[in-house]
């Protein structure tokens, strides 16, 4: 499920890349915000799975498109690294609350409140955008050493956008599958549920510490050593009949998740000025996120959770040898 939620994204994320560049950005925004709000409504109504699935489709894809746009636009800010660290922090502060406080109530009201909780951030959202600035596409340069520094560019960012999708496909690819790995240990559900809410509140701190340091310190030294610090908290989970080694590591897992991806997202957005390619980051990010889930699922069989453990290592090992060349690239241009 958490596969094709991502999917869907993904493939709104990837239109954005196509038309952020020759749209009002604003303007497409009310529209799609509003496309939003109607089909949250329409999802109010349905009774029937396949054309609730269809509607959900439709949801993601606007949805997805609507995050490629706010990726572009966000890249075209003074500072990227730390303005998705503000998002991401808004992220898991709201998702948290979401978390605690929406379950409860679907059983006593029903599905409908959670479509309600929706169409209220799209809502304040609609009417967040008059206030904020138009952040134009900067003029490019016209100078002789622009072709020469867009070819280099491209070999940086492609590496950032491998680094961006193995990250997140090693990381949801553990994720997504931490209850079920925590029953197999036989760890009881109220301390895994409160673990990953804990977990969730917790990683804010990843993203808050994002925007604290910025790039004051370089990109290569922060994020290989928060990658490296992903790498031992999931290994750790090899040993999760420990509860305490369960929660260190959705902890610490949860902080340096937070911490990296927002660093990945902002490196590819320092590649062009058009917000084009944090668009494109974002699409790499939704890949990586449908991905992870996709091979878990495929290589979980009779509760392999030791080889998805490896799997995500292996992944994290590779994004770490992919990411420094982008990182070291962006600190010397600093």
């Amino acid at each position: 499920a958490a596969s094709d939620v991502y999917k869907r994204q993904a493939l709104g994320a990837l239109a954005a890349v196509f038309i952020v560049k020759k749209i009002p950005w604003k303007a497409v925004s009310v529209l799609l915000l509003i496309g939003l709000i109607v089909v949250d409504f329409l999802s109010m109504t349905l009774t029937t799975p396949v054309t609730l699935m269809v509607t959900r489709f439709c949801h993601g894809a606007i949805g997805g498109l609507l995050v490629g746009i706010g990726f572009a636009v966000i890249s075209r800010a003074t500072e990227a690294d730390r303005t998705f660290g503000y998002l991401l922090t808004i992220q898991f502060g709201l998702g948290g609350v979401g978390l605690m406080y929406l379950p409860p109530l679907v059983p006593e009201l029903g599905t409908w409140v959670l479509f309600l909780s929706l169409i209220t951030c799209s809502v304040v959202t609609l009417l967040m955008l008059p206030f904020m600035a138009d952040y134009p596409i900067p003029e490019p340069a016209e100078d002789d050493s622009s072709k020469v520094k867009a070819d280099v560019n491209l070999k940086m960012l492609i590496m950032a956008l491998v680094a961006t999708f193995l990250f997140q496909a090693a990381n949801m690819g553990i994720y997504a599958y931490m209850i079920g790995m925590g029953k197999h240990f036989g760890l009881e559900m109220a301390f895994i549920s409160s673990t990953l809410g804990v977990a969730a509140w917790i990683a804010i701190a990843g993203s808050v510490l994002v925007i604290l340091l910025s790039t004051r310190y370089g990109r290569v030294i922060p994020v290989v050593l928060a990658m490296v610090l992903t790498v031992v908290g999931i290994w750790i989970l090899h040993y999760s009949a420990q509860p305490s080694i369960y929660w260190i590591s959705n902890v610490a897992v949860g902080i340096t998740w937070a911490f990296v991806i927002s660093y990945l997202l902002g490196m590819c957005s320092e590649f062009d000025e058009t917000g084009q390619m944090a668009a494109l980051g974002g699409f790499a990010s939704k890949m990586g996120l449908a991905s992870g889930p996709l091979v878990g699922a495929l290589l979980l069989g009779e509760d392999n959770y030791g080889v998805i453990i490896n799997i995500a290592i292996v992944g994290l090992i590779g994004c770490i040898a992919i990411v420094i060349a982008p990182a070291m690239s962006l600190d010397r241009r600093k």
